[in-house]
């Protein structure tokens, strides 16, 4: 049997975005210029500042009034305060607080755990300005898919909105998914067995994080390309752009999370 390849293929020619750019547009136009057209069964690994940009997610600094929560960790660990209140204002809890570190572990409304709810002022125009995660990544994916699908003539299509996170037990920030269309999350092995005979009770791979983060290689933080192509995913990952599944099943329950 042959060998599974999977192709990575970073799309470049893409200009800055602008809040009401039609990104599939875009997209379909920068691959079609580069020579590398969408196929079937391709995952396109969006950038998350770009689907962010496109919603008008920036945040005029100026014009935030911090609160005295904000104020205080502020003051204690030396971060701008206005920050510290945009991270409040996106979460709807707070999973670990440490001014003296400058650390501030929050939990989106979309039920993403991260850093300061995920807001950034890296790679936005402007000194006083800051991004918000898309208010609803899962939909943002969805549509683009939907439109690429369109625009491109094919009918199997999968997208991953992948940011970059730091992780619990390791050094290092990686990329990880926060929004998906038409690609299984997660592949659940539990209850197969291996190459042994053995059954396994635990085993399930997230499998649009590594994705996201084999697309971080072609894309870079700093290298200007806000979108890659994953080309030769298994055929049963890929399915039709409308998949409703989403990012949700990567999202540990409560009960689960020994950190909480």
């Amino acid at each position: 049997m042959a060998t599974q390849r999977i192709n990575i293929i970073g799309i470049g020619g893409i200009p800055q975005v602008q809040p009401g750019d039609d990104l599939p547009e875009l997209f379909v136009r920068a691959a079609l210029e580069q020579g590398d057209p969408f196929e079937e069964g391709d995952v396109l690994v969006v950038a998350q500042k770009v689907v962010s940009k496109a919603e008008g997610r920036q945040v005029s600094l100026p014009g935030v009034e911090p609160s005295e929560r904000a104020i205080r960790f502020a003051a204690a660990s030396g971060k701008d305060a206005r920050m510290v209140e945009l991270a409040l204002r996106e979460s709807r809890a707070i999973i670990r607080e440490d001014p003296e570190r400058g650390i501030l572990i929050t939990e989106t409304a979309h039920g993403l755990v991260c850093a300061n709810s995920g807001i950034d002022t890296s790679n936005v125009p402007g000194r006083d300005v800051a991004l918000l995660l898309p208010e609803d990544p899962d939909a943002s994916a969805m549509a683009i898919a939907g439109q690429v699908r369109a625009l491109a003539g094919i009918e199997r299509l999968g997208v991953v909105i992948a940011d970059t996170f730091g992780r619990p037990w390791r050094t290092g920030h990686a990329n990880v998914a926060i929004g998906i269309a038409g690609l299984r999350p997660l592949i659940d092995y539990r209850g197969t067995e291996d190459a042994f005979g053995r059954v396994m009770r635990v085993t399930e791979m997230a499998t649009a994080d590594e994705v996201a983060g084999a697309a971080e290689l072609v894309m870079g933080k700093t290298r200007g390309v806000p979108l890659a192509i994953v080309r030769g995913l298994a055929a049963e990952l890929v399915g039709p752009p409308d998949d409703p599944v989403g990012v949700r099943p990567l999202l540990r329950d409560r009960e689960t999370d020994l950190f909480r």
